[in-house]
């Protein structure tokens, strides 16, 4: 259970982009007239379907007409007051790695970015926020986050799991090498859309093969973050899971710690166990748990990836993935463990 006045830093809140016309505004007058003139709505590919279980907690209400995750002031009523919320870090998921016009997509990086600053950081010092970019366009990422990285309300980069292809590719290496010069994590977060099938085996028939295939992309990226060294490259650099569950964890990591001992020679360059890298440069918000509601397996679970200074508070507002504060946070955690996992574990990664 989450106790009333604990420290709370929540890492995973959602800003909503309502639609395309929040960003006019900060758009330039040409892609303005575009939005306005055409059939140009903005992102179509959309992680999370409007009437899924998993996209919205149906006990939210909207406030002064808005929807849950749209608006600051649905924010504050439905997450940070409620739970006496110290910091929030805000994630806008919009669907900008699946514009195929690279001018747009810069464009709307921009322009989300923009809107975050007015409407949510300007407003509400409680909230820092993940640099949205153009996944997909290297050079122009990396000018978004020198942009910024000098804004230090921004604390770290967010990126898709699901890419056209795996983050430790070197030819993506400026992107991660951005956000360590500037000292900021970079979060993985749920979905992606490079336009290939979401699974290793071809494209699912139904939503809920989608969802729970997502695992397997962060098991990938995990994989390829290693395999190719850029822990090796970029020994600073931090990794957040947002929303990948950790339930897979030991198993992948057993499965990979066994490989590299067979196959090492392959990979000089990782010079330790993959699942060291991993409790050295990876934390993961606690949303959602998928591991057992038994608090003693729990705590075999939590030691098997780690500890808890692997875990990060998260409500993922506004999805829904838990009913109430009683199953907020895994089972099984002592006094200690769990104000770590509330707030101190991201107040040391986000230099809070």
């Amino acid at each position: 259970m989450v106790p009333v006045h604990q420290d709370i830093v929540d890492v995973d809140v959602h800003a909503v982009v309502p639609s395309i016309d929040a960003l006019l505004p900060y758009l330039a007058p040409h892609w303005r007239e575009y939005a306005t003139t055409s059939q140009f709505r903005g992102p179509t590919d959309g992680t999370y379907p409007a009437n899924a279980a998993t996209s919205r907690d149906p006990s939210l209400e909207p406030v002064d007409g808005a929807a849950p995750g749209t608006t600051l002031a649905a924010l504050r009523r439905h997450v940070l007051d409620p739970w006496g919320t110290s910091v929030a870090i805000v994630n806008c998921v919009y669907g900008i790695d699946g514009v195929r016009n690279p001018d747009v997509a810069v464009a709307l990086a921009t322009a989300v970015n923009d809107w975050l600053v007015e409407h949510w950081l300007d407003v509400d010092d409680r909230l820092r926020a993940s640099i949205v970019v153009p996944s997909q366009l290297v050079t122009e990422a990396v000018a978004e986050i020198d942009r910024r990285a000098e804004d230090p309300r921004f604390v770290q980069v967010l990126l898709p799991v699901r890419t056209a292809m795996p983050w430790g590719n070197r030819n993506l290496l400026p992107i991660l090498a951005a956000a360590d010069r500037h000292g900021l994590p970079v979060a993985l977060h749920f979905g992606g859309n490079p336009g290939l099938a979401p699974t290793a085996s071809g494209w699912p028939t139904s939503y809920v093969e989608d969802y729970v295939a997502m695992a397997s992309a962060f098991q990938s990226q995990l994989t390829s973050l290693v395999a190719e060294g850029v822990f090796d490259r970029l020994p600073e650099l931090r990794v957040v899971l947002l929303e990948s569950g950790f339930g897979w964890l030991p198993g992948w990591a057993w499965r990979f710690d066994k490989g590299w001992r067979g196959l090492r020679r392959e990979i000089p360059w990782t010079t330790r166990l993959p699942s060291e890298y991993v409790r050295e440069h990876v934390r993961i918000a606690v949303q959602p748990i998928d591991g057992p509601d038994d608090a003693e397996r729990m705590r075999a679970l939590i030691g098997q990836i780690g500890g808890p200074e692997m875990l990060l508070f998260s409500t993922d507002y506004p999805h829904l993935h838990f009913a109430d504060r009683d199953h907020a946070v895994p089972a099984g955690l002592d006094d200690a463990e769990l104000a770590s996992v509330l707030a101190a574990n991201a107040r040391a990664l986000y230099r809070l």
